[in-house]
C-alpha cells in the first residue's frame, strides 16, 4: 500500500528538524522565519508553525522580535533526557509485551525488516543515514503506542525529540548503526515473544549504552572547548 502524501506542514518540519537534527542548522544559530522561508522555497506560514513545533519540542528557543536560535545541546540537557529515557523506556517494552497483538507484532518486525533494508543500500547520504534513525526512534514511539499508556506516550515522545540530536552524534561518529539495529531487533523479539522483563532490561541496556557513548563523545568536546578557550 502506498504511503500517504507529506502535507506541506509535516514536511517543512521534518525538514527544520532534520537540519537541527544533523547539525546542518548548528547550535546557537539564529533563525527567522523569512530566511528559512526562503531556503525552503515556501511560505512563511508553514515555516512559523515548524518553528512553533519545534520550540515545543525544546529544539529550538523563540525570542520576542529576535526570532529564534536553535538550542544548545549541552551535558545537563543530555543528563536529564537520558535518565529519564532509561526508566521509562524500560517500562514500556514491559508494557508493550503485556498489551502487544498480532498486528502490532507485525508493525514492529517490519520496522526492523525495514532498518535491515536501509542498512543494505547503497545510499550513505545524510538524507538517507537521517531516515533510518528516525525509523529507529519510531521503533521505540510505537512500543510506547502499543502498551497503551497515552501519558507514556506523549512524555516518551517529546524525550524522543531532544534526544535525536544526541543519538545522531553516537551513529555518525562512533559507528553505531549496526549495534542499534541489533538491540532494536532483540528488543522487538522479547516483546513479541511475550518476555516482558527480558524486554524492559534490553530496553534500559539500549539506552544505558547509548548514554554512556554520547557522554564520552560530549565530554570530549567539552574538555576541547576548554582547551581553544585557555589557549586562546
Amino acid at each position: 500500500m502506498r504511503a500517504p502524501r507529506k502535507t506541506l506542514r509535516a514536511s517543512v518540519y521534518e525538514s527544520l528538524k532534520g537540519m537541527i537534527v544533523t547539525g546542518d542548522l548548528q547550535p546557537g544559530t539564529r533563525v527567522t522565519e523569512s530566511e528559512l522561508a526562503e531556503r525552503l522555497n515556501v511560505s512563511r506560514t508553514p515555516v512559523r508553525e515548524a518553528l512553533n513545533r519545534l520550540e515545543q519540542d525544546g529544539l529550538v528557543v523563540g525570542r520576542p522580535r529576535q526570532g529564534y536560535t536553535v538550542k544548545d545541546f549541552d551535558l545537563h540537557t543530555f543528563r536529564e533526557a537520558f535518565e529519564i529515557r532509561e526508566l521509562l523506556d524500560g517500562y514500556a517494552a514491559e508494557l508493550a509485551t503485556a498489551n502487544i497483538d498480532a498486528a502490532g507484532k507485525e508493525r514492529l518486525r517490519g520496522m526492523v525488516q525495514e532498518c535491515e533494508r536501509l542498512a543494505a543500500l547503497s545510499d550513505h547520504s545524510t538524507e538517507a543515514m537521517f531516515a533510518e534513525l528516525q525509523l529507529g526512534i519510531d521503533i521505540h514511539r510505537v512500543i510506547a503506542e502499543i502498551g497503551g499508556n497515552e501519558t507514556l506516550c506523549q512524555v516518551l515522545s517529546g524525550l524522543f525529540d531532544k534526544c535525536q540530536h544526541y543519538v545522531w552524534m553516537e551513529l555518525l561518529w562512533l559507528d553505531e548503526w549496526k549495534a542499534a539495529r541489533d538491540e532494536h531487533m532483540e528488543i522487538v523479539e522479547a516483546i513479541c515473544n511475550g518476555k516482558a522483563s527480558l524486554a524492559g532490561e534490553l530496553a534500559r541496556k539500549h539506552v544505558q549504552g547509548s548514554r554512556n557513548n554520547i557522554l564520552r563523545l560530549l565530554q570530549t568536546k567539552t574538555a576541547y572547548r576548554t582547551f581553544l578557550a585557555r589557549a586562546s
